[in-house]
């Protein structure tokens, strides 16, 4: 396999780093910081790409402040839905094959078991809504793509619901967290690993989709909730630490300004039929993020 250029946006975020690391035994990763490719604006992305001439482009980049977004719904629209679609365009016109994340938020969560890519998405949120029309643009173009949901991300790097968890532990005696959202925890580490798995396939045969450009659904197996989440991970304590009292809450003791959906759930079996790609249990997952932030203290 040829060394192919693999351009990712989105360096700095917690997928972005792992992506940097685990691309880079597929061919040589360019990596633009935010002042090299301004997200808010299609001119700043257009040059970023042009100037690359990748074989891949691999979009880490999103505005994720999902609370935030509904007071800043222009902005979320620039980087989630506008720049999507500048990327996908960049990609047809130069014959690249585009990666691009999406999210469980774009369903509402009223389905009953997983969801699958043919469900029709229902967002509840600002962030929801921008992330769809990104996916909705990217097909639009009609170019060499592939669009992996996921969900719950967290890593060792980063803000995430972890870190946080982590560092308010030791602030905290007691931690009140919701009990009635589900979904699948699924590390930085995982996505990257999962995506240079598709890239593998897809680069091997010379950048052919062989017809499987589209969206899937790319999570850990399992599921649980963020008070289960956060329990897997504070529920022993550290040594010499006492572990916080650790209360489950619905979510209306909780408000938000975003709407959150009960049923992240998304099946991961076309993933797994179409590149081979069978993502480890959440539980298994978190054991390796755990062990990384331990060799670090």
């Amino acid at each position: 396999m040829t060394q192919e250029k693999i351009l990712i946006f989105g360096r700095s975020g917690q997928v972005g780093m792992e992506l940097r690391h685990k691309l880079a035994c597929l061919g040589t990763v360019v990596s633009p910081d935010a002042s090299e490719a301004d997200f808010s604006k299609p001119d700043s992305i257009r040059k970023a790409v042009r100037s690359a001439q990748p074989a891949v482009i691999v979009n880490a980049a999103a505005y994720t402040a999902v609370d935030k977004a509904e007071s800043d719904s222009e902005l979320a629209a620039a980087i989630n839905a506008t720049a999507p679609g500048v990327l996908a365009e960049e990609a047809k016109r130069a014959g690249s094959i585009l990666v691009h994340y999406s999210t469980d938020y774009v369903f509402d969560g009223s389905k009953h078991g997983e969801y699958d890519e043919t469900d029709l998405p229902n967002p509840l949120n600002v962030y929801g809504k921008t992330k769809l029309a990104g996916d909705e643009a990217i097909a639009a173009v009609g170019g060499a793509y592939v669009i992996l949901r996921t969900s719950w991300v967290y890593g060792a790097r980063g803000n995430n619901f972890l870190l946080t968890m982590l560092r308010l532990a030791k602030e905290r005696a007691e931690l009140r967290i919701v009990d009635d959202q589900t979904g699948a925890p699924t590390s930085s580490e995982c996505i990257a690993q999962g995506t240079a798995q598709v890239l593998t396939q897809l680069l091997a045969r010379g950048g052919g989709m062989d017809g499987r450009s589209g969206i899937y659904n790319l999570t850990c197996a399992g599921q649980t909730t963020w008070f289960g989440f956060a329990k897997a991970f504070l529920g022993a304590g550290e040594p010499g630490v006492i572990a916080p009292r650790l209360i489950p809450i619905p979510t209306a003791e909780f408000p938000r300004p975003a709407k959150r959906p009960a049923n992240s759930r998304l099946s991961g079996k076309r993933v797994e039929e179409m590149f081979g790609v069978r993502m480890p249990h959440w539980e298994v997952a978190l054991k390796l993020v755990m062990e990384t932030i331990q060799e670090r203290t």
